[in-house]
Parts: C-alpha cells; sequence; structure tokens
C-alpha cells in the first residue's frame, strides 16, 4: 500500500506541474524550431523534464514522512546524492534543449554527476556472477559512472517518438519492482523490499504515469534531454542500488544455474532496445567519421516510420518488445527455465512478426499485382476483383501511417 501511495502521488503531482509548465512554455514560446531529424512538424516545448523532476523531489519528500521508509532516510547522503544528480542532469539537458550545448560539455557533465551519484548515493558493490565482490572502491565507482552514463544516453537516444521512453519505462520499471517484491517474498530478499531501489522505481512509474497524458501522440510537450537523463540516472541507480541488496548465496543452490541470472539481470535486460540502439548509433557515427553523440535520424524508431509503421504503431511495438523481454525475464523465478525460453520465444517471433508486418504487406500487394499482370489477359481472375482487393489493403495501409 505504501508504494501505491508513493506512485499515485508521484503521478498526481508530475501531471499538475506538467500543466503547469505546459502552460508556462506556451505563454513565453520556449520551444526550440522544428530540426530536420524531428518526427514532429510543429514547435513543440521540450521541459517535460522539469515537471518530471518536480514529482521526483516532491514524492520523495512524501516518502520520507512514511515510517516504512525510515531505513531509506537514515542514510541521507545517499538520497542527498541521487536528488542532488537528478536536479542535475536535469539541468544540462533543459539546457541542451534551449542552447544545444556541445556533446563534450554535455558529456562531461554527464561523467561529473555520474560520479558524484557513485560517490555519495550509491554504487555497484557486487555483480550477479557468482557473487563477485568488487576489488577496489575506486573500480566501483568507474564501473558505476560507465553504466550510469550508458543508460542516460541509452534512455536519451530513444526518445524521439510520442510516450515512447515513458511507457518503455513505466512496462520495464513496473516488471523490475515486480522482480524485488518477488525476491523479498519467495527468496527471503526482506531487505530488498523497503529499500532505495525500490522507492527509486515505483517514484519512476508513477512519473512517467502523470507525464504520459501530455507526451501522448499527438504530443504536446516532449520531456526533452531533461527528462530522458533523468530516467537514465534513476533507472541506473535503482539497478545498481539493489545489487547491495541480493544475497545469491541464499537462493537455494539456484545461483549456480545460468538461467537464474537472468532476473537479477533484469534492469539491463529491460534496457535491451535502448542499449541497442545507442551501441548501433555510435559505431555508425564513428564509421561515418562523426561524433559519437552526432544527432541523425538513423535511430530504431526512425527506421520503424521508414519501414511504413504510424507513429502510433513504432511506439506500441517498442512496448510489445519491452514487454516480452521484461516479463520474460520474470517468468525464470516462476518457471521451469526451458518453459521460461519457449515463452519467450514464442513472445519474440509476435514481436518479430509485427515489426515486419509493413514489409509483409507490400510484399503480399506486390504478388497480387503480379497475379493480376499475368492471370487478367487470360479470363482467369476478373481484373476489378483484384484492383478492389488491392485498393481495400492499400486503404488499410494509409490508415496506419
Amino acid at each position: 500500500m505504501s508504494f501505491l501511495l508513493i506512485t499515485v502521488a508521484a503521478a498526481v503531482i508530475t501531471f499538475v506541474a506538467s500543466q503547469i509548465v505546459l502552460r508556462f512554455a506556451l505563454k513565453h514560446s520556449i520551444h526550440p524550431p522544428v530540426r530536420q531529424r524531428d518526427v514532429h512538424s510543429r514547435p513543440t516545448p521540450r521541459l517535460g523534464g522539469v515537471a518530471m523532476a518536480v514529482g521526483v523531489l516532491a514524492t520523495f519528500g512524501i516518502a520520507a514522512l512514511i515510517p516504512e521508509f525510515a531505513g531509506i532516510f537514515a542514510e541521507p547522503t545517499r538520497v542527498w546524492a541521487l536528488l542532488g544528480g537528478t536536479v542535475a542532469i536535469c539541468a544540462v539537458g533543459v539546457l541542451d534543449d534551449l542552447f544545444d550545448l556541445d556533446w563534450m560539455l554535455k558529456l562531461g557533465a554527464q561523467i561529473l554527476v555520474a560520479g558524484g551519484v557513485a560517490f555519495w548515493g550509491v554504487q555497484i558493490v557486487s555483480l550477479p556472477i557468482a557473487g563477485l565482490t568488487l576489488p577496489s572502491s575506486t573500480m566501483a565507482i568507474v564501473l558505476t559512472v560507465l553504466i550510469i552514463v550508458a543508460v542516460m544516453n541509452a534512455v536519451n537516444f530513444i526518445d524521439g517518438l510520442d510516450g515512447l521512453v515513458a511507457g518503455t519505462t513505466i512496462i520495464g520499471s513496473t516488471a523490475f519492482f515486480g522482480y524485488i517484491w518477488m525476491i523479498s517474498q519467495n527468496l527471503g530478499q526482506q531487505n530488498a523490499y523497503f529499500s532505495l531501489a525500490s522507492l527509486i522505481t515505483a517514484i519512476i512509474v508513477g512519473v512517467c504515469l502523470g507525464f504520459l497524458p501530455t507526451n501522448w501522440h499527438p504530443a504536446r510537450m516532449f520531456m526533452g534531454d531533461g527528462g530522458a537523463l533523468m530516467l537514465g540516472l534513476l533507472t541506473a541507480a535503482s539497478a545498481i542500488a539493489v545489487t547491495g541488496q541480493i544475497d545469491l548465496g541464499t537462493m537455494g543452490g539456484r545461483s549456480q544455474i545460468l538461467p537464474a541470472f537472468i532476473p537479477v539481470l533484469l534492469p539491463l535486460a529491460i534496457l535491451v532496445l535502448p542499449m541497442t540502439d545507442f551501441v548501433l548509433a555510435v559505431v555508425r557515427r564513428v564509421i561515418n567519421g562523426n561524433s559519437p553523440f552526432a544527432p541523425d535520424r538513423k535511430h530504431l524508431h526512425h527506421r520503424l516510420l521508414d519501414m511504413g509503421h504510424s507513429h502510433l504503431g513504432a511506439v506500441l511495438i517498442f512496448y510489445t518488445w519491452t514487454t516480452v523481454v521484461s516479463a520474460g525475464c520474470l517468468l525464470f523465478l516462476i518457471w521451469p527455465w526451458w518453459v521460461a525460453v519457449g515463452v519467450m520465444l514464442v513472445g519474440f517471433v509476435f514481436s518479430a512478426l509485427l515489426t515486419a508486418a509493413p514489409v509483409s504487406r507490400r510484399i503480399w500487394r506486390t504478388a497480387l499485382r503480379v497475379m493480376r499482370e499475368r492471370r487478367a489477359p487470360h479470363g482467369k481472375i476478373e481484373s476489378t476483383e483484384i484492383d478492389a482487393h488491392v485498393d481495400a489493403q492499400t486503404e488499410r495501409q494509409g490508415d496506419t501511417r
């Protein structure tokens, strides 16, 4: 019940803050011009991250008043470091949205923020592989910074369609909270439940739920780099925080079996699409002799649009892939590994078919045209019948754009 209260509070506060920020941005015309790589066609405010930051800060304040979370705030330095990093990275993102900062300056700021969070806030103390402990605090900080910066940029890279980041974050974070609840209830990991990781996750879900109505297609306001970088920071922090709360040695011997490790890696699994897009973008830009952070229009969501998917259809495909990966990972805690693998494979096939649907439709229309051209002269098929069928297919395709 406490976590439900936190999620609802975050959603309500963020929604109200979003309306206030939106009105302020429109009144003062605070919105950048439409860029060539943008999908939208009219200037739209990018200050959603400000409203989301307000939701995060206010909800942390509410959580501090709830007795169940007293243990979290018993270490105020961690909380203050995380909140300070949240405000700082949101400010960096907003400045980039407004003034288009140099990529090196932006990356340097990200490293500084991640370093502060790692030094005073949360850092990796062990890895989910045979309970491996990092040999030094310096290595722990360096690895933590690398992970936070990578996740922040991965989330930011896929923020190109209305509702994409907010929706996928809701799905992935809900699954991650389910994972924490399951290990705390069924595997004796009680200290993982009322923890900083679970609190961050509940707040993330609420903030995204509160912002999504303003960001749903057609979006009235974008979260911008401020919101995307902030979500990346918080998502990475929740995943890192939970590494210090889980004892694999108490997992009934299953820690020696590979599938048992997959749920522990759930925070990374739910980021598989953003991380894939991030890696592909960096490799593509470096090969072309550009900066790894130079913007372009070749991200995964752009490719889905180029394939023929509608704006909403591309977003829903991302939702589908995220759901399959997130839910599939949780199944390893419930069912035998071979059943979980089978279910995930079915989900992958279904998602792949949805992704390739526009290509399949084009192939089908081409086949119908070839059939008409070959058989119409011999009178075996009425040309008007095939034309009507092709027109119907084309009309349905047009409805999805």
